[in-house]
């Protein structure tokens, strides 16, 4: 028995929160000195300003009853098919119902809006004019374009840019609801996924847990983050296969989401730790180097197609985000402010999946190695709430298999309530 087994229990779980909770005071008590890192409640990027609507109501009955469908649908007799639609049509339902209780359904595209001060000026459709002249050019010039690009373009790949170009989306409204509906096709894959390495009741739990965890909620209708979840999520459906031709159709499946996000590469680096911890280093070994040849195939044929240089995108994206907020705060604060804040948001499914890393459960060592090193790599400093959005149906896997099932209810009333209060008491931006 190693180490980390023996440990188990509770004591992980109370090592975590107790290090985020250090860390949250620590930040906020910075920010009452006088310290400004440019984050509302350092490193929680939420500010007090209590608010409801008249759907607020509306909005309450709807998670109410979407808990009482949940508890049903944990135990109900339908196959895989009937079950993933469920959890696709619960987390749209959820969603809407919990972004509607400060402003109503303006709310669900609102971020979205260009208007000056607002967050849409930072988003992706003012990036739209970069595409004026067609996508070979744009595509060519991007490295060019990156400094002048609004911040959240500029710091990811052009991937969704040309998935709005080719949609022809050009409002904020239209944008919304390819978010919206993109972001809640992870509930589905998630429940694969988790079907693939465990069974059918925990499969079960961890699609539940992803459709009611705060971050799910608070961001998954309106952060275009959200959208970059399914696919990566559907990488790793295949990547941990044990058949040689799944795996490789995840490997291409990879290459092409890191086209959306490059942080997406880590869904990579999680599956090769799963069966690293499961089949042993050659299956490891066998995943990194599928993975390796289709994201440099992909990115060399986009390359010979289109003049889009991979390596001077990223050299221009390095040095926009450290002349950018990234200079103002600080690499040791954020080191741990980054995870603190990702847990934070995670409410109770944090302490279940900090008991598994506890226990030594594969999913959950595997997900601790990439958020250590996504922490260390200081290119997330914040928002990490909606930047590695695409990590939190992660820890609902590795906490699926922690609660036994009659107490589900009451974790994802927990769940629910802590967005509930979030959402009423402060603005969370996205």
């Amino acid at each position: 028995m190693s180490r980390l087994e023996r440990l188990g229990g509770d004591r992980v779980p109370a090592l975590v929160a107790a290090a985020t909770a250090l860390t949250i005071a620590v930040g906020l008590g910075a920010k009452l000195a006088g310290v400004d890192w440019r984050t509302p409640a350092q490193p929680l990027n939420i500010s007090l300003q209590p608010a409801l609507s008249p759907w607020a109501a509306l909005g309450l009955a709807v998670l109410v009853g979407s808990l009482y469908a949940a508890r049903r649908l944990q135990r109900a007799a339908i196959g895989a098919a009937w079950f993933g639609l469920a959890g696709f049509a619960l987390t749209l339902l959820t969603r809407l119902a919990l972004n509607a209780i400060r402003a109503g359904p303006v709310d669900w595209y609102d971020v979205f809006v260009v208007r000056p001060h607002g967050e849409g000026t930072t988003e992706y459709l003012p990036a739209l004019p970069a595409l004026g002249h067609g996508v070979g050019p744009f595509l060519d010039r991007f490295d060019s374009l990156v400094p002048e690009l609004p911040v959240h373009a500029a710091g990811n790949p052009p991937g969704l840019l040309l998935t709005m170009h080719a949609l022809g989306i050009d409002t904020a409204q239209g944008l919304a609801a390819l978010t919206i509906a993109i972001g809640a096709m992870a509930t589905p894959a998630l429940y694969a996924l988790a079907r693939d390495l465990f069974d059918e009741a925990t499969a079960r739990v961890a699609a539940l847990l992803f459709v009611f965890v705060p971050t799910s909620l608070l961001y998954g209708a309106t952060s275009a983050d959200a959208m970059y979840v399914a696919p990566a999520i559907l990488a790793a459906v295949w990547l941990v296969s044990r058949r040689t031709r799944t795996m490789l159709l995840g490997a291409a499946a990879l290459a092409l989401s890191s086209f959306l996000s490059y942080a997406l590469l880590a869904i990579g680096v999680w599956a090769a730790l799963v069966r690293w911890r499961r089949d042993g280093r050659v299956a490891a070994l066998r995943i990194v180097l599928a993975c390796g040849v289709a994201v440099l195939a992909f990115y060399l044929a986009l390359y010979l197609a289109s003049g889009f240089d991979l390596l001077a995108v990223l050299r221009a994206t390095h040095d926009r985000y450290h002349d950018g907020i990234a200079n103002v705060r600080p690499y040791l604060f954020y080191l741990f402010g980054s995870p603190a804040a990702f847990l934070f948001m995670l409410g109770p499914v944090a302490w279940l999946a900090a008991r598994a890393l506890g226990a030594g459960e594969d999913t959950a060592i595997a997900l601790a190695v990439v958020v250590a090193v996504a922490a260390v790599g200081g290119y997330t400093k914040g928002e990490t709430e909606r930047i590695w959005i695409f990590l939190v149906p992660l820890a609902c896997l590795s906490a699926a298999r922690a609660p036994r099932a009659e107490r589900l209810p009451a974790i994802l009333v927990a769940l629910t309530v802590q967005a509930i209060l979030i959402e009423a008491l402060f603005t969370t931006k996205w």
